[in-house]
């Protein structure tokens, strides 16, 4: 059964990447005269880039999505119904904020409302620390996801940098549904995100043709935070920790840092470990692969404390990720190759 499905799920993912690359092509023109970035003080591109890139993934995402769960017959879909609903609101908060930068304030209040119907389309008995009240574990959830898209987005400020992310942490996923740890749907979800940024990597490699945008960033970072909460869930919290520790690590400082700092936390910046590398003399193909390799390791390191399930085995890999995480942020510190 597993290899009928493996099959099949090839077909998904080939569909989103080569569906995402389709709308790209017939989007661009389109976006190059309405939604350029132009260089700033604070950008990593030198020209003027179009950006909205996001659109094309997260339509191909819902389209093999769709293709995955009801022509192959798959799970049943509501709650993947629910959460795309969310990151549907979440691509329109972001292209309204690429072309007409908002405010704060309704910016998050329309973030919330995307990440509250995501721990809404949660299963009722899905628990991440089973000790807390289940209501106090709902608002963590809810604030913690909050910050995750953000950081999401964030992160996506050199080119090749989410799909540096992304694709290692989707493939795990789906490696992870096939040992069991993973409901079909979400399995689905996962081919249909990897392979959907992947047809978007073409056009985003360094010199990008193209940027992904708030309109990509935003909901890929609800549809990443919502497979991670479903891991958890499983009883896997090492490896859902595993794998988003680069991005976890990179985001968490740099916000810790610029409030001690007194920094004004949601004005743009350049503060960022791998923003800084590119200031230090590292080019962009060296972080992104530095990157990549890194998320490698942690998506192995998820991988075997799933197949380990021993508490003293999840202490030993999570020491293993935060060494390779830490290397990885000094490398980017000090601009050392």
């Amino acid at each position: 059964m597993t290899a009928m499905w493996a099959m099949r799920d090839t077909v998904t993912g080939a569909f989103s990447a080569l569906a995402c690359a389709g709308l790209i092509v017939l989007l661009r023109p389109t976006l190059q005269r309405y939604a350029t970035a132009k260089p700033t003080a604070r950008s990593s591109h030198s020209r003027p880039t179009p950006q909205g890139g996001g659109i094309a993934v997260i339509i191909a995402t819902i389209a093999a999505t769709l293709l995955g769960i009801f022509s192959f017959r798959g799970s049943s879909a509501s709650a993947v119904a629910t959460v795309f609903a969310a990151a549907v609101l979440m691509a329109c908060i972001g292209a309204i904020d690429d072309i007409h930068p908002l405010r704060v304030a309704p910016r998050l209040i329309g973030q919330a409302l995307a990440v509250a119907g995501v721990i809404y389309a949660l299963p009722d008995d899905l628990r991440v620390v089973p000790i807390l009240p289940w209501w106090i574990e709902r608002g963590l959830l809810f604030v913690g996801g909050l910050w995750f898209v953000n950081l999401v987005n964030f992160m996506d400020g050199i080119d090749w940098m989410t799909a540096a992310e992304v694709v290692p942490i989707t493939a795990a996923l789906v490696t992870l549904g096939y040992l069991g740890v993973l409901a079909r749907e979400a399995i689905i979800v996962a081919l249909a995100l990897g392979g959907a940024v992947l047809g978007f990597a073409y056009f985003n490699k360094p010199p990008a043709k193209l940027f992904l945008g708030d309109v990509g960033s935003l909901p890929i970072g609800l549809l990443l935070g919502w497979l991670l909460v479903l891991l958890a869930g499983h009883g896997e919290l090492t490896a859902a920790l595993l794998l988003p520790l680069y991005y976890l690590a990179d985001a968490t400082l740099t916000l810790i840092h610029r409030l001690l700092s007194g920094e004004r936390v949601f004005k743009a910046h350049r503060a960022h470990y791998y923003q800084r590398a590119t200031d230090r003399g590292l080019t962009v193909i060296e972080i992104v692969t530095r990157v990549f390799a890194v998320n490698l390791g942690l998506a192995a390191l998820a991988v075997s404390s799933v197949l380990a399930r021993n508490p003293d085995a999840d202490i030993a890999l999570l020491t293993c990720g935060a060494a390779l995480v830490g290397w990885l942020l000094f490398v980017f510190a000090t601009g050392r190759r």
